[in-house]
This record gives structure tokens, C-alpha cells and sequence, in this order.
């Protein structure tokens, strides 16, 4: 079974970026996210859509916010990474050519002795 994400609005916002209500989404006027439920509501034009980011949900989620309630955006520092060396192989010994019986065409034993045919090869 595949799960695919539902194509939306959110998933066009940028993380930790502000943007106006109303360029993302048009509609009714609507609250802050940080004032009271019972406050009158606001223009989309006034209010600020922040997508942050989620632990559990690589999506993150949309709050709304005034101007006297947007959050400070703190950008995340970017991480240098540490340089990732290929680890060292020893220098692979060189490989002994076997004998061959000229017969059969298989390698010989150590013994000089063809496993098919039986011949000693020198």
C-alpha cells in the first residue's frame, strides 16, 4: 500500500517564513492563533500564515498570526557536516596465477594434479 500526501496550500509555504493569510488563502476574516478564541476576528490581510515544523510530521503544520503575536523567526544555522572519508582499504595482494591444464582448461591443485583429467602439470 502506498500513502501519498494530499496536494494543498501548505504545501507550497516555506518553513519559519511569514506570509500574508490572504495571498495563501483568501476567504472570511479569521483569529490569531495566539489570542483568545473569543476575540473578534481579523481581515486575512492583517493576519500572518507561519509553517512550522513537526517532529512526527515531516509536513509540519500552519498556524495564523497577528502582527502583535508573530513569532521571531529564527532562521536554523546550518550545520556543517563533517567530511566523510572513504575508509582505507589495504592494498589488496596481487593474485598468483594458478596453473592450468592445458587439456581440461581448469586451474590445477596444489599438488600439480588436473581434478578432471588427472594429469600432472608442472
Amino acid at each position: 500500500m502506498r500513502i501519498a500526501e494530499s496536494a494543498d496550500w501548505r504545501e507550497n509555504l516555506a518553513f519559519d517564513t511569514p506570509v500574508s493569510v490572504a495571498e495563501v488563502v483568501p476567504g472570511d476574516p479569521t483569529i490569531c492563533a495566539v489570542c483568545r478564541a473569543d476575540s473578534d476576528p481579523r481581515p486575512r490581510t492583517e493576519l500572518w500564515a507561519v509553517k512550522h515544523r513537526h517532529p512526527k510530521n515531516h509536513s509540519g503544520y500552519v498556524r495564523f498570526y497577528c502582527s502583535v503575536h508573530l513569532p521571531a523567526v529564527d532562521q536554523p544555522p546550518a550545520t556543517a557536516r563533517p567530511e566523510r572519508r572513504a575508509p582505507r582499504r589495504p592494498a589488496a595482494a596481487p593474485e598468483k596465477i594458478r596453473a592450468m591444464c592445458p587439456d581440461c582448461y581448469v586451474e590445477v591443485s596444489a599438488k600439480g594434479l588436473c581434478g578432471v583429467c588427472g594429469n600432472t602439470v608442472a
